[in-house]
């Protein structure tokens, strides 16, 4: 079945497309038995406006893409809702698109979101991404862009993050202060700012309360950053290092993991190893013993990257300079009984 247009309506009522078009946006110089003949064939025929058209006119789509690494993660769940919340105040609607943590997906999706013509873009970019010209593509079509959570220090746009690095170092710190001295860590892996923080984090932590660093403690995850890693990385440190008493992952999905492989062996949570993770997802609460983690404001960091992203549409379509921020969102540790 074909699509309605103007011209059919139009010709079935003896009358313009001008004035079909007036007739549907409610012009007042056309009289109200022409609006009125206008819609109810409308109605019948099932017109719907071509958005195309309306975008090349209007010069905006109403549409803001979103590219995430993964939808399994509760944090990124969180950020989607943040971000949904801020679009509907705005009549807005979101493209959701994931990258699978694949730096060429991430390229792909760019190239489906300009074509698309977006009004703006909000990436968390994928482990795999460690160049960033696909991003300088989407300044160069003048298109706003905001990143959050995992992002490129060296891209010239705004930015929504959290302090990584003090958020680790203050997790380290806690876990010294209630006794642990051997503290293995579970980091991601080597691409991602995220990780690259929280690790330097950990390792500073360590050298503030004068224990040496050992790199020998520390674990790298793949890609994923997932329950696999913690729990082979959780079998690989108790044979390796039966001695560490604690262990700080870079994910609460990891930790999970590890708390998993802990209890399956008989090691006792927290007294013989305490495990914090990073995130504060919903299973931290839920799972034995419940797991002590960073709490990571997920929702926040949603609201805000697209409350600056709105906010730099609505300065390009007016004509206004943009002021690219960079926007840090406080995080605390929630302690519960795995440490």
């Amino acid at each position: 079945m074909n699509n309605t247009t103007l011209k059919q309506i139009a010709n079935q009522l003896g009358i313009s497309i001008t004035t079909v078009s007036k007739s549907l946006k409610g012009y007042s110089d056309v009289s109200e038995k022409t609006k009125n003949a206008v819609i109810e064939l409308a109605n019948q025929l099932n017109y719907t406006p071509n958005s195309f058209a309306v975008n090349l006119r209007t010069k905006e789509s109403k549409t803001i893409g979103l590219i995430i690494p993964t939808l399994v993660h509760d944090f990124f769940s969180n950020v989607i809702q943040g971000i949904l919340e801020e679009a509907e105040k705005r009549d807005y609607l979101v493209i959701i698109l994931q990258s699978n943590e694949k730096f060429e997906f991430e390229k792909k999706q760019i190239d489906l979101l300009l074509n698309k013509r977006v009004d703006g873009i909000l990436m968390s970019l994928s482990n795999e991404t460690g160049e960033f010209e696909h991003l300088k593509t989407i300044l160069s079509h003048n298109t706003p862009l905001v990143l959050f959570d995992k992002i490129a220090k060296l891209v010239n746009c705004s930015k929504v993050t959290i302090n990584d690095r003090k958020a680790a170092y203050d997790a380290v710190s806690y876990l010294i202060k209630k006794g642990y001295k051997k503290i293995a860590h579970f980091r991601g892996s080597y691409l991602p700012q995220n990780s690259i923080d929280r690790f330097l984090g950990y390792k500073k932590a360590l050298e503030d309360n004068n224990i040496i660093y050992d790199s020998s403690l520390v674990y790298v995850c793949d890609n994923n950053m997932d329950f696999e890693n913690g729990y082979e990385n959780a079998k690989k440190v108790v044979n390796e290092h039966p001695e560490i008493d604690a262990i700080f992952a870079v994910t609460d999905l990891v930790a999970v993991g590890i708390i998993k492989y802990l209890n399956e062996v008989g090691i006792a949570i927290p007294t013989q190893i305490a495990v914090l993770g990073f995130s504060n997802w919903f299973m931290s609460s839920v799972i034995s013993p419940k797991l002590s983690t960073i709490d990571q404001p997920g929702f926040k960091i949603g609201r805000k990257s697209a409350s600056i992203l709105f906010d730099e549409i609505n300065l390009k379509k007016n004509n206004l300079p943009i002021v690219f921020q960079s926007i840090e969102l406080a995080t605390s540790i929630i302690e519960r009984q795995s440490t």
